[in-house]
């Protein structure tokens, strides 16, 4: 039987190697691997619908779903995930030491809608008291001028947002201090080559990361996997098939991490880290699946809503495909 040809856009993952390279085959499906950055495969697949199956930005496919347009409908196996308490930028010269001093504030994102700036924004406003209209946001092009939101917005009128010059990047704003804080899922240049102009927020992240994991049970989810509805329309077995690979491909990795004779990966201290996030988040730590996942997708929804993204809470039972929230049983 001919298995059916799908290209699948996505970026190099350990999760995924085993699907890539033929270890774990997705029954019914030869799948043409396209290696992207997750900026490239999300811009192509929102603008263009390029890709069968993709990587996509969770904030973007909020969208989509709540507007009906691209069409597509996502699996819950979720690429990138991230605590994002680190990826708040400030210039030490604009009297910030607390999240508190961020109200009043200019603050660069490369765009409104990224997962990461949802998630920020969220964190800032319900445990911090930084509500997104306390503050003036300013759009634009982190290390090259010209970056535009990848779809049109209609924000409430409480959002202050306006786009950068043409000639300036959100990085060199922030070293100037033209803005005063940064957040994005990328580290600005500025800050990786150890300006003494900028610094982040939160000194101890990871401190800050793991409070609010043992206090929310949160652990932010950025990407999911998106499937074109003309390819389920035709084919609606695809979406099981592809999430039971997927779920392999990861068991794989954690297989590798139970290898302690010699690391798989190259960290020495590989082994201590895998004990102490067990320790704080449980044997699953990456986990797939819906109901495991539920306060976090649900966070997620009611931080899009309330900042304008979205018109509609979404239930986030209607946000998958139903054949992947449910399994037989022998």
């Amino acid at each position: 039987m001919t298995k059916l040809k799908l290209s699948f856009g996505c970026w190099d993952y350990d999760r995924i190697r085993a699907l890539t390279d033929g270890t774990v085959k997705a029954e019914g499906i030869e799948l043409n691997w396209l290696n992207m950055p997750v900026e490239e495969t999300f811009w192509r697949m929102m603008r263009h619908q390029e890709f069968d199956v993709a990587e996509l930005s969770f904030s973007s496919y909020l969208i989509a779903r709540d507007r009906g347009f691209p069409n597509f409908s996502a699996i819950p196996v979720f690429m990138s995930r991230s605590f994002r308490h680190s990826g708040i930028y400030i210039n030490n010269h604009a009297g910030i030491k607390e999240p508190a001093d961020l109200i009043g504030k200019r603050i660069g994102i490369p765009e409104y809608q990224l997962s990461a700036c949802v998630w920020i924004r969220g964190i800032l406003h319900h445990e911090y008291g930084v509500s997104p209209s306390s503050v003036q946001w300013f759009t634009g092009g982190q290390e090259k001028a010209g970056r535009v939101e990848k779809i049109k917005l209609d924000l409430p009128s409480s959002i202050s947002i306006e786009p950068i010059r043409d000639d300036q990047t959100l990085n060199e704003m922030l070293e100037s201090g033209e803005i005063d804080a940064f957040i994005a899922p990328r580290a600005p240049s500025c800050f990786l080559k150890g300006s003494p102009n900028v610094s982040r927020l939160f000194s101890d992240h990871v401190a800050a990361e793991k409070e609010y994991f043992k206090k929310t049970g949160i652990f932010p989810i950025m990407h999911v996997v998106a499937i074109k509805d003309e390819i389920l329309e035709k084919n609606p077995w695809v979406a099981a098939n592809l999430y039971k690979a997927f779920v392999e491909s990861k068991e794989k990795i954690y297989e590798g991490f139970h290898q302690t004779a010699a690391l798989k990966v190259t960290l020495p201290w590989l082994v201590s880290e895998i004990e102490r996030t067990k320790e704080i988040m449980g044997e699953d730590f990456w986990p797939y699946g819906l109901e495991q996942n539920r306060a976090t997708l649900e966070a997620f929804v009611t931080y899009s809503y309330e900042q304008g993204l979205i018109k509609n809470k979404l239930a986030v039972d209607d946000l998958f495909v139903k054949s992947t929230l449910e399994e037989y049983v022998l």
